[in-house]
């Protein structure tokens, strides 16, 4: 009886503690959809919490997003403008997708010198495709001249840590395999020993006949395994009924669910109880969230938190 008290006093003490550590990011989804709506597309603000130093990971939607947070009051006496330009401090993108870097392209003219970190295969499609003056104007410090110096093409290597210009935060870049042979990211975000996971459009390694989830689960299961971890942003587009042949390097609710199952071995399953992980990139189909919601739920062996982000609602890990 005694051992078990003592048990129980060192569960509630756990649970205690837990509850009173001071949160380590602070998310803001600019947009949060997988298409459609030019308004809402993937773009989400992180900062060390406690802090206003945010990177853009994707900036599929930013005005509508930030205006959508000023207007939630996450930004008192600021205008979208100014968020905007003092706020955001550099953008990470995934890759070269519009729905992934439009709300980058359309604000370049009123925003401020900074970086765009992102993988070479990322960064050589914006210098050769977008960032041009025969489709827009050339913001950056290379390609197509004259150049206007405003961005600056930071190349990112797998696998090594890079601070972040103007926060204290620092990241570091996985592959991904987004309908082979075209390429997306992962980004494992560091502020002091705390870690966010933000991934951009992958399919899984069975329907890709790849390895990089394996590699990144393997690579970030220690930090799972030892809670500092804190979260996971991850997409799922489809509901389960979408055809394997046509998902065009995206994830379902079984599909990411095996994914996880295979986190789960590398990290212990006991580990994975409570991870919060975000749902991300959800197509737009009639009740695909609630069907999502629905599978993800039914099918949640590994007793994960599944988040559902709002755009421009602050969320903190």
């Amino acid at each position: 009886m005694q051992r078990f008290l003592l048990y129980l006093l060192c569960c509630v003490a756990w649970i205690l503690n837990a509850s009173a550590q001071e949160p380590a990011f602070q998310v803001i989804p600019l947009g949060v959809k997988g298409g459609l709506d030019e308004s809402n597309l993937s773009a989400y603000m992180v900062a060390a919490a406690g802090t206003t130093d945010y990177i853009a990971f994707d900036a599929g939607t930013l005005y509508a997003g930030i205006q959508q947070s000023v207007n939630n009051g996450l930004f008192p006496g600021r205008s979208v403008t100014t968020v905007l330009k003092q706020n955001i401090k550099g953008y990470c993108i995934s890759h070269a997708h519009l729905d992934h870097l439009a709300g980058l392209i359309i604000n370049s003219p009123d925003d401020t010198a900074k970086n765009i970190y992102g993988m070479d295969y990322c960064l050589d499609v914006l210098k050769s495709n977008y960032f041009t003056w025969k489709s827009w104007a050339n913001f950056t410090d290379a390609g197509e001249k004259p150049l206007l110096n405003k961005y600056h093409y930071a190349s990112l290597q797998e696998g090594k840590e890079t601070p972040l210009a103007g926060t204290n935060m620092f990241v570091t870049a996985y592959s991904l395999s987004h309908g082979k042979p075209f390429e997306s990211t992962a980004f494992l975000i560091r502020h002091a020993d705390n870690y966010l996971l933000y991934l951009g459009d992958t399919g899984a390694d069975t329907i890709e006949h790849a390895q990089n989830l394996s590699v990144l689960w393997k690579t970030v299961a220690p930090l799972v395994a030892a809670g500092k971890l804190k979260g996971i942003f991850i997409e799922v587009s489809y509901t389960n009924a979408q055809p394997l042949n046509k998902l065009f390097g995206h994830l379902t609710p079984a599909l990411l669910t095996a994914e996880l199952h295979t986190l789960a071995g590398y990290a212990g399953s006991v580990y994975m109880k409570h991870l919060n992980v975000v749902i991300t990139h959800i197509k737009p189909a009639e009740n695909a969230e609630a069907i999502i919601q629905k599978e993800l739920s039914d099918a949640n062996t590994t007793g994960v938190q599944y988040l559902f982000p709002e755009q421009g609602r602050v969320m903190f890990f």
